[in-house]
């Protein structure tokens, strides 16, 4: 029983902290023998690139979201741009409409977003592209820095990075700004190692001549599109100069039930690509994706349950006061996460709470979500979270 119980939190903590730590010793070691990656220098040889907003009802910023995309620093000559609103009931359509840059596609049944991309994909004669949402904002010089990597025939897949804008005066919503802070900084040290392990919808793009069609009913299709680009041996990179930037989720229930969704389409993901847990056709990656990935989406939030229920067995037959006092530190931390949950039922704003309780959240979402999954009550097509 002790050992299951060490076993149980040597695994929660690789999960959350362990693998960042081994990955920045990988990366300093890699460095040390083979020195940085650089961005490739492509001598001002920028790809063609077509940028893809996929838009479903999202008049209130769709014209905010044209004038950032028109307003991006790229070749004129290069970069084509193309909304698709299929399904759109609003006024979203002809606020585009009035656009002549743009090339609008639209459809007036709503098949879902993957649907749309992949009508999207049979007008693209660009060599890169780019896929972003419709409600974040990208930095002026996003998609030099995404291109710029082209010029590497390696790389198959560049991720921009996603930014979440924290207010001053924040709920227990503010977990997910520091969340993403953390991941992007993993993400960094995976892009230097050899490559992200699956891209964000926010900004992202592919070689088109690499673009694999996922099932339609793909829940995301982003992290499915970017590595089925990584297991033909093609690296994806991180870009943290790309970013897009998106405010945080209206409330915690907006975004548990975001969390959820990408819960139960982790597992869809680890179910269809078993080509990436095979360790002999590219260790690199597998060691990656089941560090990063895998055990985030299956085991972990299990094991967190089973490590306090022996340790509580433990600590009450046990002589000594070890187990006593390791017990009672991960009661505090559950304590604290409920007072979380409790504040923020209250709208009180004591963010010392708001961390433990968005990390409980978050593992709580992943087994509400792996139960969806296998329930089939997760469809592809879906209503987005509600942003501030």
């Amino acid at each position: 029983m002790v050992i299951t119980l060490w076993i149980c939190l040597f695994l929660v903590f690789y999960t959350f902290f362990g693998y960042g730590i081994v990955l920045y010793g990988l990366v300093k070691l890699r460095q040390l023998i083979k020195g940085k990656r650089l961005p490739p220098d492509n001598a001002g040889n920028w790809p063609t690139a077509t940028l893809i907003v996929s838009a479903y009802n999202e008049e209130n910023c769709i014209a905010e979201k044209i004038g950032n995309s028109l307003s991006l620093s790229y070749p004129a000559d290069k970069i084509n741009y193309l909304f698709v609103t299929d399904g759109s009931t609003d006024s979203t359509p002809d606020i585009i409409s009035k656009y002549p840059q743009i090339k609008l596609m639209h459809r007036p049944e709503r098949n879902g977003k993957i649907a749309a991309i992949d009508r999207a994909m049979h007008e693209v004669g660009t060599e890169i592209v780019i896929f972003t949402d419709a409600n974040t904002m990208l930095n002026k010089d996003a998609l030099l820095n995404i291109c710029r990597h082209y010029h590497d025939a390696k790389v198959g897949a560049v991720s921009g990075e996603k930014r979440v804008h924290i207010e001053d005066v924040s709920d227990a919503t503010a977990g997910e700004g520091f969340y993403w802070k953390y991941e992007s900084k993993l993400k960094t040290w995976d892009s230097e190692l050899y490559s992200v392990v699956g891209a964000a919808g926010e900004l992202f793009s592919v070689r088109k001549s690499l673009f694999v069609p996922v099932p339609p009913d793909t829940i995301l299709d982003d992290f499915m599109i970017s590595l089925l680009i990584a297991q033909k041996g093609y690296r994806i990179i991180y870009e943290p100069a790309a970013y897009a930037t998106e405010t945080g989720s209206e409330n915690i229930q907006e975004e548990l039930k975001r969390k959820i969704r990408i819960a139960a389409g982790g597992i869809q993901s680890i179910v269809r690509l078993k080509g990436l847990l095979n360790p002999f056709s590219n260790f690199v990656l597998c060691f990656q994706y089941i560090s990063h990935r895998v055990l985030r989406w299956t085991i972990t939030p299990f094991l967190m349950i089973l490590a306090l229920v022996l340790n509580a067995i433990i600590a009450f037959w046990c002589p000594g006061n070890f187990y006593k006092a390791l017990f009672a530190l991960q009661a505090l931390f559950y304590i604290a996460s409920l007072l979380g949950w409790l504040l923020e039922k209250r709208q009180m704003k004591i963010k010392a709470f708001f961390i433990p309780y968005y990390f409980c959240m978050m593992n709580y979402a992943v087994i509400a979500g792996i139960k969806r999954y296998f329930m089939k009550q997760q469809s592809a097509t879906w209503e987005k979270s509600k942003r501030k």
